[in-house]
């Protein structure tokens, strides 16, 4: 459940210290340069997304997404092991919603892993100890 204060925040970070498992860092059983060429391409066929910076170096993929709500995304992408990737995201907007954002927000972030998903196996979410 999605308090009242947290309902209004406009930007989303996922890591695997994030208590929402929804939020949590994914892993990805594929190398990093299979995951990235696919992340890639998933931003660049969607049509209500411009990619508008690439650094394979760093590992990340800038996004702006035009939407349902106008909103920027950074998709970071690491090799942990030699199969195993994981996948991180940063949205955030400057739109306003009466509702607030953080819902949509949310969700535009589970329908991205989810469809990493449909190409790589999960690994795995790693659960707080």
């Amino acid at each position: 459940m999605v308090n009242i204060l947290t309902r209004f925040k406009k930007q989303i970070e996922t890591s695997d210290r994030n208590k929402d498992n929804a939020l949590k860092t994914h892993y990805y059983k594929a190398t990093f340069n299979q995951l990235f060429q696919s992340v890639e391409k998933l931003f660049h066929d969607d049509a209500d997304c411009k990619v508008t910076t690439v650094s394979k170096d760093h590992g990340e993929i800038a996004v702006e997404i035009n939407k349902p709500i106008p909103c920027f995304l950074v998709v970071t992408i690491v090799s942990v092991k030699p199969l195993e990737t994981a996948v991180d995201f940063n949205i955030s907007s400057e739109s306003f919603s009466l509702l607030g954002l953080y819902p949509q927000l949310k969700k535009r972030i589970e329908s991205y892993y989810e469809r990493i998903g449909r190409l790589h196996n999960l690994v795995e979410i790693r659960k707080n100890v």
